[in-house]
């Protein structure tokens, strides 16, 4: 079932403007590993996450993926629909992180809606700046923080959102999370054990000391 109200804008809206976006948003359920938007795609529209978790990344000319920032449920992926936003002009690519359902409300039927009704435009502008500022904050890990303190933290921050200490996360999953080389990720991820904070199992890291990993970033 639909769930078209599920986007922010929702109670701002018109009747009508209801009812054009309950006739035309729909739902998609994309498989792990899928990516539902590349940079010469077609502007896909805006999508609010029901259930999973979206990736946001840049890739390099060299094939280098550096990820912007995830958006969990009940988040909504406004670059998405970055077609509809003038002061956007990069290109970004959006995977299925995992098996992700999401509501889909179409650029075209958004951009009726954004030309008429501020309070959606505002929105449009307001959630791509706070995305921003996630951008802007891998770029400062990237450029200023060691590997390890990379690795460590997105560890913690995997552990604390999924609220279990044993993490289903390959070393190839967490050189694109934090735009590194597997090679680098792997030898950090034993340097880490090395001090008793995680152990490395295959296809998976167990976190044995929160506490002390908590030290490393």
């Amino acid at each position: 079932m639909k769930q078209c109200n599920i986007f922010p804008f929702w109670e701002k809206l018109t009747d009508e403007e209801k009812q054009q976006i309950s006739n035309e948003c729909y739902t998609e359920v994309y498989e792990k590993g899928t990516i539902m938007h590349k940079a010469d795609d077609t502007c896909v529209g805006l999508m609010a996450v029901v259930s999973g978790q979206l990736r946001v990344y840049i890739l390099s000319d060299e094939g280098r993926e550096v990820t912007l920032f995830r958006v969990n449920t009940g988040e909504v992926c406004v670059l998405s629909a970055s077609c509809l936003m003038d002061t956007i002009d990069f290109d970004v690519l959006i995977e299925a992180n995992e098996k992700t359902e999401v509501i889909v409300l179409p650029s075209i039927c958004l951009n009726k809606i954004i030309k008429n009704n501020v309070y959606a435009e505002l929105y449009l502008h307001k959630a791509a700046t706070e995305k921003f500022s996630d951008v802007m904050w891998t770029m400062q890990q990237i450029l200023f923080k060691k590997i390890d303190q990379r690795i460590a933290g997105l560890i913690l921050d995997e552990a604390n959102r999924n609220n279990t200490a044993e993490l289903k996360i390959t070393h190839d999953e967490i050189a694109k999370y934090i735009g590194s080389a597997r090679e680098v990720v792997t030898k950090a991820l034993k340097y880490l054990a090395e001090y008793d904070v995680i152990e490395l199992q295959r296809g998976k890291i167990i976190v044995t000391d929160k506490e002390k990993l908590r030290k490393f970033i």
